[in-house]
This record gives C-alpha cells, structure tokens and sequence, in this order.
C-alpha cells in the first residue's frame, strides 16, 4: 500500500498500518514540528518527510491508495467552505486535506477530528468529503476516554468487543521522584474518577488528579508546568498507606494512546507528552484499517 499522511504528526498511522497487517510500500508524512519529525524518523527512517502541507503538490501521488490525516478545525463554516482559498490560521489545513483528496483521487482515505465539534463544522466536513462520521471513543480500545469523529470511505466494523482497561493498568513501576507532587489535596473522594484536585493555582482542568480504578479524560498536548495528566496513589509504608499524587510519565501517556512504550524517546518529556497529546489512539485506527485487508 502506498499511503500520504498529512498533519502526520509522530506516525501513528503508520504503526496502526504495521498493527494491522497492512504492508506498506511507500509512507509519504507532511509536518513541519521538529520533535514528532524526530520521533517518526527513529522509529521509521524509511518514511519520506516532505515538510509544510500547504506548500505540496498533491497530484505527484495520483496512484497511492490511502490518504489519511487529522488537522485542527476550530470554528469551520459553510462560507468558509465556500471562500476557502481566503482561509487563514489552523481552520485552513482541513482544506489542504480536502485538495489533497481532490488531487491525488485516493482508493481509501480516513480523516479525524474530535466528536466535541459544534454541528456546522462537522456538517462542513461531511460534505465535502461526502461520508457523515463515525463516533469512537478510544476508551472502547484503551484506558482512556477520547471521543472522536472519523470520516472514512473504510467500511468500519462498530460491533467490537470493548477494552475493560483502566488508568492502574498502564502506571509504571519505580517511578522517578521527580514527577511527584507535595501540594495539598482537596475533595478527596476515591469512589469518583477525577478524586481530588491539587490546591495550587492553575486552571480547574490541571487541578484534576485521576482515580486509576477508572480510566482517564483525554490527553492533550501541554505546554510544561502542571498540566500533565496527575493520579492518586496509595503506597505503602512502614506505618501502613499514604497518599500521593504524581504527573503521568511519558510511557503512560504512551500506554494510554497504546504506543509501544518509548516510543516517544530521544526528545524532551514536555515534547514526548505533547507528541502523544496530538497524535492517534493506535489500537483505534488498527481496528479501523484491518478492513483494508478484505
């Protein structure tokens, strides 16, 4: 299969090609971050990185078989789909998917987009990629809760078993004392999900620690400081239990979108976890192209 990925981020798509089966000749990834370019190239040097989206001549791949790609939509509308060549800002790289389907003409293609998005935007995408959207959370595949749209000429299979996994099933073990917190805990409640918020100042989102009996929101990019996703754990002492909070390593923000672990390694931890942040749910995507190979 020869595949074009676009906004591709740390190669997701090609390791849900590789977990399904799906032997691939040609990988061709447009991405222009530095650190997820450096992460795809360790774990696949064999991908051809072509740099910036908007600058490509999408009919050079009129014969590959898979377009696949998932940019940021923020606040899509019918006149913006109408008067796209005045577009500006992030909206913009939907239509760049969009000339790159009207370009190269490819057998399958498959683009994502959060389920959160208001009904216009996504009335914009149905249309002009002429499928409506399928819903999967990827907490059907993994412990963590991620909503997501995905329109795709792929016939997907909706009747699947779904992942019991919770966030204590991806922790690590021996974790360095670096990413514990000592700040006070407030509402502890160990019978809720989000059971207890850290007492600093921040926004409410990054107070949130997570019970690891449940599974977790969705992981986002972050920017450094306290946004790393945080649990609460119960470790043992000479005197019985204590309680403690710590960020979640990189490798469980790799868990949680099920990438192998390390895959992320070689850059910095706020890049690793904002690499993950940005990219796939592998075992979601394997899933969708297992059907490629009928």
């Amino acid at each position: 299969m020869k595949v074009l990925s676009l906004f591709d981020g740390i190669s997701c798509g090609m390791v849900a090609l590789e977990r399904a089966g799906i032997p691939v000749d040609r990988y061709v990834a447009y991405e222009i971050d530095p650190s997820a370019i450096k992460i795809s190239k360790k774990n696949y040097p064999q991908i051809e990185h072509c740099g910036d989206v908007t600058k490509a001549d999408f009919t050079q791949y009129q014969g590959f078989d898979l377009l696949i790609g998932g940019s940021p939509c923020q606040s899509l509308s019918i006149v913006q789909s109408q008067t796209r060549q005045h577009l500006d800002g992030k909206s913009k790289l939907f239509f760049e998917y969009v000339r790159a389907k009207e370009e190269m003409r490819p057998k399958w293609f498959l683009f994502e987009n959060v389920a959160s998005m208001n009904d216009e935007s996504k009335q914009v995408i149905s249309a002009l990629l002429g499928c409506e959207p399928i819903f999967i959370d990827s907490g059907d595949f993994s412990a963590q809760e991620r909503p997501r749209c995905y329109w795709t000429n792929i016939p997907v299979l909706l009747d699947y078993k779904k992942s019991s996994a919770v966030l204590g099933d991806v922790l690590e073990k021996g974790v360095n004392p670096k990413y514990y917190y000592d700040n006070p805990l407030l509402n502890i409640d160990l019978t809720k999900q989000v059971c207890a918020k850290m007492d600093f100042k921040n926004h409410d989102m990054h107070k949130r620690v997570f019970n690891p009996n449940f599974k977790i929101h969705t992981l986002t990019c972050v920017s450094g400081g306290h946004q790393q996703k945080k649990v609460m754990l119960l470790e043992k002492t000479e005197g019985g239990y204590m309680v403690r909070v710590r960020k979640l390593t990189p490798v469980e923000y790799e868990r949680l979108q099920t990438l192998p672990d390390n895959y992320t390694s070689g850059v910095s931890d706020g890049a690793r976890y904002t690499a993950c942040g940005n990219g796939w749910t592998v075992d979601v995507i394997a899933h969708i192209f297992t059907q490629l190979k009928n």
